[in-house]
């Protein structure tokens, strides 16, 4: 049988991640940073207007419009290579003049113009994750991974104290949460 979905938490949203399931053509039920947070409606009435996500973008062009029409235009690209030898590419973007804005200390607080970072790749990403996600199949996978995964590692950790493996050893580590499990399910039958 042949892997074809995956499903992960928030720890996993990663571009470097999104890119190995994207080249495994792996279903990709896993969460970025934010994800969360933006479902909630009272995050999405505070930021819908002033965030760098919002929708204002000319990507033939490349550059984004304030909500006053002022373009950001791209000022530069940046390069930062990531602990694991990942190559991250970032386009930085700036306003003209944002000076005499009535809208600037709501858009934002800091001296000169507005200026904004865009990881391009992880934002193709996050769009691709969040229509996922947000279907009745990754709906259904959010909800088995939580109910399946962090409850057996919360009643191992917290209800049997096992912290860490005495045990070293790819076999002997196996062996050792094998009986965890095992011993997990007995708890549990006998319990019911």
């Amino acid at each position: 049988m042949e892997l074809e979905e995956i499903t992960g938490d928030t720890g996993y949203g990663s571009e470097e991640n999104y890119d190995y399931l994207e080249q495994a053509e792996l279903t990709a039920h896993v969460k970025y940073n934010i994800f969360d947070k933006k479902q909630d409606k009272r995050y999405q009435e505070k930021h819908k207007n002033f965030s760098k996500e919002n929708p204002y973008n000319n990507q033939q062009e490349d550059y984004y419009n304030c909500l006053m029409g002022q373009k950001k235009l791209k000022t530069h690209q940046s390069n930062r290579i990531k602990k694991a030898r990942f190559l991250q590419e970032t386009s930085h973007y700036q306003a003209k003049n944002c000076e005499n804005c009535p809208l600037r200390t709501q858009c934002f607080k800091a001296k000169g113009n507005r200026s904004i970072e865009r990881n391009h790749n992880l934002e193709r990403h996050k769009q691709k994750t969040r229509k996922l996600l947000l279907s009745k199949r990754g709906i259904q996978k959010r909800k088995q991974r939580t109910a399946v995964v962090e409850y057996v590692f919360t009643q191992l950790k917290h209800n049997h104290h096992f912290r860490h493996f005495t045990l070293k050893g790819i076999k002997k580590v196996d062996l050792e949460f094998g009986l965890m499990a095992i011993d997990n399910n007995l708890r549990k039958k006998i319990v019911s």
